[in-house]
């Protein structure tokens, strides 16, 4: 059926809504609409798509996700080659000074001739990607490869958000953008965590990890990481008036909605090279990505074209290098580092090394397994690397055959801080500590877990305080905290940042009331591997006092509502600690009394009981988390995410995507005047 004239019109204004939104969001970082608005438009472009094949553009914000598996790359014969530029390895100011006097002596420039005007750009650890648009439509996108032929990897570069589809106000009928696709330090480390979590590969570099993912055979795999794009030049051009200045064609490029780097300038002479190199310098770590340096290239295009290229390479233009970020060294020993939530990680030390702009003694070897995987052995040659404030880690060892045989290294069975036994649960990764409060290098995080909010709700206890509680002796366990009430421990707090008498009768106050609590906050409190509000609740529910949790068998333990195999052996090994048992003892001492009871012997109504509810959007009256308690009092359950096994969901205003994944499913859908009355005892 051909599409009405309303359905075009509309298919067209969501697809400039929707290309708007994603420029705001991904390239200004300025987002004006909620992301659950955005999936709402989205899914209306999608249905008018469905409906009316004919409307779907490849310009279209749905075409992101599509593309079948390829069998390979076709290759790309670039109409204008992608030329590399030289390399200026002296990473001093005389690097600068140097390009500056080539320009100047190229030209022909007198010695008090003006200064040239150069723009200033960063050097992105990427690979690079040239964008063709024909009629302001992407229309291919392919690697660099040897300069002359690239790969076509269009599918994959459609998958990149901040790339757009259609440019704007730019008809040209043909405009190649050339630019650099790289990966983001925080979504570079999130990936390699979720690889370890899997057991899967991990990641030298984010460089190598971008590159990967656009040669991609899959799209869908490419578009599983968060890679992002700066553009930085041109390629092809015809039918558009390049601008007189590389400043300009930046400015213009911006202008079309491509993602252009903010952090350039336009500088006279050298002295200006000099200090933007030396201002980057400063500014690395602070990045959110990586680079090797920075890259200064004749402002006028006019130049340009009169110092042409020499090998291929043009005259106008260089990259300033900075200090390496990844160095070999030799690995001396492995130590094992307790972490604040006991994880062990194993630590390489090393022959110290430059690298990443500072010395360099010890890196993270993050697990056994990728250990293994990297095959790293005491007395090898290994790869470190350092980008940013990223803990230093070893990436992988030097191939070359050892001249001795070296054993694996093994984790502890017990462990380095506190003895406990050291376990690892079936299928995971990571080992851990069972000490738990007893452990000192978990003492900080433990404290602050125990009086959240949710926990004990010891207002006042913030991590600066604890801190300095810790680091100064004056806590050691958690039954210490209650002895900071003692004259002593009053002047131990008045020390502590010199807190004010108001401030410390305050926390006083607090600490005295927290004493009187619920099993369940108690549970959670303590800082159970696995144990959450909600399981912490189902215990407390089942057993009801806390020395039936604390003798439990694990078969017991099973028979909680909600809690399996791996729950159960985490809550049995934490109570078989002795030191464990002997801090409840100890907070039972120093005065804490729970609300224990017999769950099965509570005859209050439970109206809500074995039902589960998820809530959406914002509640007339009632706060998220104050709904959850009411539901959950009444017997019922408050799941993060609709299914089949949900029974109701509860929306308030400007509820999002869990209010159309209900209506997809048939499940009910009420509001907070009917959870209400839903409360009422019957």
């Amino acid at each position: 059926m051909k599409p009405t004239q309303a359905a075009t019109e509309r298919a067209a204004a969501l697809r400039g809504l929707l290309q708007d939104h994603a420029h705001r969001y991904y390239v200004l970082d300025a987002p004006e609409i909620a992301d659950a608005e955005y999936d709402k438009l989205f899914q209306q472009l999608q249905a008018i798509e469905a409906a009316h094949p004919e409307l779907l553009l490849p310009d279209s914000p749905t075409q992101r996700v599509s593309g079948s598996v390829l069998a390979g790359f076709a290759p790309v014969r670039h109409a204008l080659p992608m030329l590399s530029i030289r390399s200026e390895t002296d990473t001093t100011a005389g690097g600068a000074a140097a390009f500056d006097a080539r320009v100047r002596r190229e030209l022909g420039l007198a010695p008090d001739a003006p200064a040239i005007e150069y723009t200033c750009e960063l050097k992105f650890d990427g690979l690079a990607i040239n964008l063709r648009y024909e009629h302001g439509v992407l229309v291919q996108a392919a690697t660099r490869g040897d300069g002359e032929s690239g790969e076509d990897v269009t599918p994959n570069i459609r998958t990149i958000a901040a790339i757009p589809l259609r440019l704007m106000d730019c008809n040209a009928p043909v405009l190649e953008v050339r630019g650099e696709v790289y990966l983001r330090r925080d979504d570079f480390n999130r990936l390699n965590e979720r690889q370890r979590e899997k057991g899967e590969k991990t990641f030298v570099n984010p460089r190598n990890a971008a590159a990967g993912a656009v040669r991609q055979l899959d799209p869908a795999i490419a578009r599983q990481r968060p890679l992002s794009f700066f553009a930085y030049g041109l390629g092809d051009v015809q039918g558009w008036a390049v601008p007189a200045t590389h400043s300009a064609l930046l400015d213009a490029l911006a202008a079309m909605g491509l993602p252009v780097n903010g952090e350039r300038r336009v500088v006279q002479g050298a002295q200006g090279l000099i200090e933007f190199h030396q201002r980057i310098a400063a500014l690395r770590d602070a990045l959110a990505f990586d680079i090797d340096g920075v890259v200064y290239k004749v402002n006028s295009r006019a130049l340009q074209q009169q110092l042409g290229f020499v090998s291929r390479e043009p005259r106008w233009a260089v990259a300033h290098k900075y200090p390496a970020q990844e160095q070999q060294t030799l690995l001396r020993g492995i130590d094992v580092q307790v972490g604040r939530t006991g994880k062990l990680t194993p630590v390489a030390r090393l022959e110290p090394v430059f690298v990443g702009g500072t010395t360099v003694s010890n890196a993270t070897l993050h697990n056994i397994f990728e250990l293994r995987r990297k095959g790293v052995r005491i007395g090898d040659t290994v790869i470190v690397r350092r980008a940013g404030d990223v803990i230093p880690e070893v990436v992988g060892r030097v191939p070359g055959v050892r001249s001795i045989y070296v054993p694996n290294f093994h984790m502890p069975r017990r462990c380095p801080a506190c003895d406990s036994a050291v376990v690892r649960e079936q299928g995971g990764i990571d080992h851990r500590c069972s000490g738990g409060l007893f452990c000192p290098a978990q003492r900080k995080q433990a404290i602050l877990h125990f009086a959240g909010r949710r926990a004990m709700d010891v207002e006042g206890l913030g991590d600066k305080l604890v801190d300095q509680l810790v680091d100064s002796g004056v806590i050691r366990t958690l039954p210490d905290l209650y002895k900071l009430a003692s004259d002593k421990g009053r002047a131990s707090l008045a020390a502590c940042d010199r807190m004010a008498d108001k401030s410390v009768a305050k926390l006083i106050a607090a600490l005295e009331n927290s004493k009187a609590t619920t099993l369940a906050r108690f549970l959670y409190a303590l800082g159970i591997r696995h144990v959450g509000e909600t399981t912490a609740k189902d215990l407390a529910r089942h057993f009801g006092a806390i020395d039936r949790v604390m003798d439990a068998s694990l078969l017991q333990l099973l028979e909680v509502s909600d809690v399996g195999p791996v729950v159960a052996q985490s809550v049995h090994t934490f109570f078989a600690q002795p030191h464990n048992r002997e801090v409840v003892e100890q907070l039972r001492t120093v005065g804490i009394v729970w609300s224990e009871h017999d769950g099965s012997a509570d005859r209050s109504p439970k109206p809500l009981a074995s039902q589960t509810f998820v809530l959406t959007g914002a509640l007339p009256t009632l706060a998220r988390e104050d709904a959850k308690t009411l539901i959950e009092a009444a017997g019922g359950k408050v799941a993060g995410s609709v299914s089949k096994k949900t029974h109701f969901v509860v929306a308030g205003e400007e509820a999002g995507s869990k209010l159309d994944k209900a209506r997809q499913l048939g499940v009910a859908v009420i509001d907070e005047a009917a959870l209400r009355a839903m409360l009422q005892p019957k």
